[in-house]
């Protein structure tokens, strides 16, 4: 059979499939052990380990069961590889290279880290130095490339890094995977820097700015770029895009001083360009604006609309419908740049509850759909906090409640 036929008919993923669906019809602690490994790692386990984890299983100890699917490297290079992919894209594909935004999350669960430091940490993980790599840099992803080519197991050889010392963002300036160069290129490139924001919210809080309209917040701070009259018709604005650019546009102020560079006339598809941060030396000579030029364009589309200034942020949404996302009342709602609006994010409610739903459809192969799927997901998300937000707990968890009866 080919191997352009698709995975269903593959007869590894066929011989697979039916041991999985044989495993959950008749599922003793042998069968939940094949079901967990091969759903965690992405492979069935070798016979030695299938009987290490059953017999976990059956002494009741099924979270050291799942530690033991989890220490294979296909957790890293298959399934998280996978499910963090596509939320370093705009094309949201898990079929693009591993980059520094993957390797970062990966490198967070692995080290069973506070997982809210994802948004708003100075933190970045590479590859060894011992395996002979091409530097990491701020302008390629050569370093990555060659780690996902090498026969190197991701889950020993990714390290913790600083961000700002082997970047070009400052300390005060970095925020986990927003301010990767992954991130930047796929959402600062070109725009408006909304992208960034949308896709932030999209991929940490499973919102997209649908989900978020709301028409009853204060459009004071939308900038001068969108017509209050689209098409002539102010309707439009007021019943339409007031509701999500009345609460996007204040906050994605956080990223005004953040481009991503390149030359696109040797370069046009932006394959070697750098994430850029405006410092107090960047200043427009003819405005004496520090923010990002993209914050202005346009600016006859509405002249009478918000200029922008600086990168003070303030959340309009923890008042009006959105407060069901459940900001922190210890935070403030406003501040200045990425870093303080990250914290505002992971310390939503809504970012705990989005990495659970996410890991049950990871691991149980569908979305939360029932009672009992609502009551693990609820009892999962509380348990995440509760643990420092250890995103391998909730892999626990959920690999625990889908192993079958």
């Amino acid at each position: 059979m080919s191997l352009c036929s698709p995975p269903s008919l593959r007869p590894g993923a066929l011989a697979l499939g039916l041991s999985l669906l044989a495993a959950t019809a008749t599922a003793g602690p042998r069968e939940q052990a094949l079901t967990i490994h091969s759903r965690i790692a992405g492979v069935p386990p070798s016979t030695q380990v299938l009987t290490q984890m059953s017999d976990l299983i059956e002494a009741g100890n099924t979270a050291q069961a799942v530690r033991i699917a989890m220490d294979n490297d296909g957790f890293y290079r298959a399934t998280l590889q996978t499910w963090i992919t596509p939320w370093t894209n705009r094309e949201m594909t898990a079929f693009a290279p591993l980059n520094d935004y993957t390797a970062t999350v990966m490198g967070l669960i692995r080290d069973e880290a506070d997982f809210r430091d994802v948004l708003v940490a100075d933190v970045l993980y590479t590859g060894a130095d011992s395996l002979g790599l091409p530097p990491y840099s701020s302008s390629n992803n050569e370093h990555y490339q060659a780690l996902q080519q090498s026969s190197a197991p991701l889950g020993s050889s990714l390290v913790r890094r600083t961000q700002s010392q082997i970047s070009e963002v400052p300390a005060h300036a970095t925020a986990g995977v927003i301010t990767s160069r992954a991130a930047a290129k796929a959402f600062f490139v070109a725009g408006t820097n909304r992208a960034m924001f949308r896709f932030t919210l999209l991929n940490h809080l499973c919102r997209d700015l649908e989900q978020v309209h709301d028409v009853t917040r204060t459009p004071d701070r939308i900038r001068q770029d969108v017509s209050r009259s689209p098409g002539g018709d102010s309707r439009v604005f007021l019943n339409n895009c007031v509701g999500c650019h009345a609460g996007m546009d204040p906050m994605a102020q956080a990223f005004a001083y953040y481009d991503y560079e390149y030359n696109a006339a040797t370069d046009p598809d932006a394959e070697n360009g750098a994430i850029h941060y405006n410092t107090d030396g960047d200043i427009d000579p003819a405005s004496g604006n520090r923010t990002e030029a993209k914050y202005h364009i346009n600016a006859s589309t509405f002249a009478p609309g918000y200029v922008t200034p600086n990168n003070q942020w303030q959340n309009y949404w923890r008042e009006g419908p959105n407060a069901i996302l459940a900001w922190d009342p210890t935070l403030e709602g406003s501040g200045t740049g990425a870093k303080s609006l990250g914290r505002e994010l992971a310390n939503s409610g809504a970012f705990a509850s989005c990495q659970v739903e996410k890991v049950f459809t990871q691991v149980c192969l569908r979305k939360p759909g029932n009672a009992a799927d609502r009551a693990l997901v609820s009892d999962a998300t509380a348990a995440f906090a509760a643990s420092g937000y250890n995103l391998k707990q909730v892999f626990i968890d959920t690999a625990n409640y889908c192993k079958g009866e």
